[in-house]
């Protein structure tokens, strides 16, 4: 079974193919090292392991690669709303132009497994949100992907898993991500400034995304929200103070530019026998652990 991994060098792609070589899949991973990592060194070694550098925006570069793969794994883009903001011209190229052409030169036969976002459902006070909430997205990144999510459902043979607020270690590591940027402020600063310390998110450990991505090999077409626990920002800035000595502050005044909050339900995905093993306390000590080795900040996507 040959898989190719779109942007496997990434967060997630990194801690995804190893398990995706251990599991015995022929593996292709197309990324342009943007940010010059070398996440992937590690496993240069494995035969079934093959790497090419390539900008998915060109498309004359990576056709083959996608001709000859029998699952397609789309994690190549520019993630999160400030740095899309920052690049729209970028980030639409890569985020809505890109995927929406990959489809499209796609055969029945080839598989998609394409991690999409639950923030897309924005902002909802409803309860938690199912697959079958109507979504409300805030930011232009969750607006493409959610254009994208919908060419997606119109081809047979693919499966969307709206990933949660990802968080936890990873051999290309960001710290722009919730979880990982309030430890980090725990870590080295000491203090955290929230706003609207309530509004709450699902959050999903980035080695639980991986294997969500393998376990998507054999559910049927769909949409599947994927995160393990909801909490609020305080709630989270509690649970890190169990294992770190700060303090936090929660701002009277003021709106955090993120507007996202909302609770997802997985109980569609925990249906077809997948579990969560990883839990906020795991990423939290994981993550102390693993900041002694970061000496600075480069390790984000803004």
């Amino acid at each position: 079974m040959n898989v190719l991994v779109l942007g496997g060098a990434g967060y997630i792609g990194s801690v995804l193919v190893p398990e995706l070589l251990a599991e015995n899949y022929r593996v292709k991973v197309v990324d342009n090292f943007i940010y010059d990592q070398n996440s992937l060194a590690g496993i240069c070694n494995n035969s079934l392991f093959n790497v090419e550098k390539a900008d998915v925006r060109n498309w004359d570069a990576i056709k083959h690669h996608v001709s000859s793969a029998d699952i397609i794994i789309p994690l190549a883009g520019l993630v999160g709303a400030p740095l899309c903001d920052r690049n729209p011209i970028d980030a639409s190229l890569v985020n809505l132009e890109h995927p929406l052409r990959l489809l499209r030169s796609l055969s029945n036969d080839q598989k998609v497994i394409m991690p999409t976002t639950e923030s897309a459902y924005g902002s909802n006070s409803s309860g938690e949100c199912s697959e079958g909430t109507p979504i409300n997205p805030l930011s232009t990144y969750a607006k493409d992907k959610a254009i994208v999510e919908t060419a997606l459902l119109q081809r047979s043979n693919s499966v969307s898993l709206r990933f949660a607020t990802v968080f936890g270690m990873s051999p290309r590591m960001r710290l722009d991500l919730l979880i990982n940027d309030f430890v980090w402020k725990a870590v080295k600063e000491g203090t955290i400034v929230i706003y609207e310390g309530h509004f709450k998110r699902t959050c999903l450990h980035v080695r639980d995304a991986a294997r969500a991505i393998i376990h998507g090999f054999k559910l049927p077409d769909g949409v599947y929200n994927v995160g393990a626990f909801s909490a609020s920002k305080i709630e989270i800035c509690e649970a890190i103070k169990n294992h770190v000595p700060f303090s936090y502050v929660e701002m009277d005044a003021g709106k955090d530019p993120d507007q996202r909050n909302y609770e997802v339900s997985s109980k569609k995905l925990l249906n077809t026998n997948y579990e969560f093993l990883h839990t906020l306390d795991d990423g939290i000590i994981e993550l102390v652990k693993g900041y002694k080795m970061l000496k600075n900040t480069r390790y984000g996507n803004v």
